[in-house]
């Protein structure tokens, strides 16, 4: 049995490992048996959402072979990257987030970035754009004709 503090890295290990999460039991729309409140009415839950974020960033120029990898690690470590198209001082990232609102959506977009760029050897860019739409807003584009297409090529893929 190994002894240590919760959290902390078995020997000889650089960095923890990333784990994925399920959906919560309120993402699904079924029904669950809620406890009625005193006055007859059954409480409101919160649902999680799906949102689709774009994510914008640019910096000084890097390697074009540095940035495919460091975002192809990125896709690697965060599952739900769709799409990523890069060029040498910029890049576009597109993925699905589960959120209950979008300023839930908004501030894990904002933090990607930054909490990967170590572990996955992200340049040093900024983020300079961001959007976050509803699942329903997305289909509604891409039906008119407007917006982003579905991101069919998924990966990684130069401008």
């Amino acid at each position: 049995m190994r002894r240590a503090r919760p959290g902390a890295l078995p020997r000889g290990t650089a960095e923890r490992a990333l784990t994925s999460v399920e959906a919560g039991a309120d993402f699904d729309e079924y029904e669950q048996d809620v406890p009625e409140q005193t006055d007859g009415r059954t409480p409101e839950r919160e649902l999680s959402k799906l949102w689709h974020i774009t994510l914008s960033v640019s910096g000084a120029e890097a390697p074009l072979q540095e940035v495919r990898r460091a975002l192809e690690q990125l896709a690697h470590d965060h599952p739900f990257l769709l799409t990523s198209r890069y060029a040498n001082d910029h890049a576009e990232i597109r993925y699905w987030e589960e959120a209950r609102d979008l300023h839930d959506a908004a501030a894990v977009a904002l933090r990607l970035w930054g909490e990967h760029r170590q572990s996955a050897k992200l340049p040093p860019w900024e983020i300079v754009g961001l959007e976050v739409i509803d699942r329903e807003t997305y289909h509604q584009r891409v039906a008119e004709g407007y917006g982003p297409p579905p991101a069919a090529p998924v990966g990684v893929h130069p401008y």
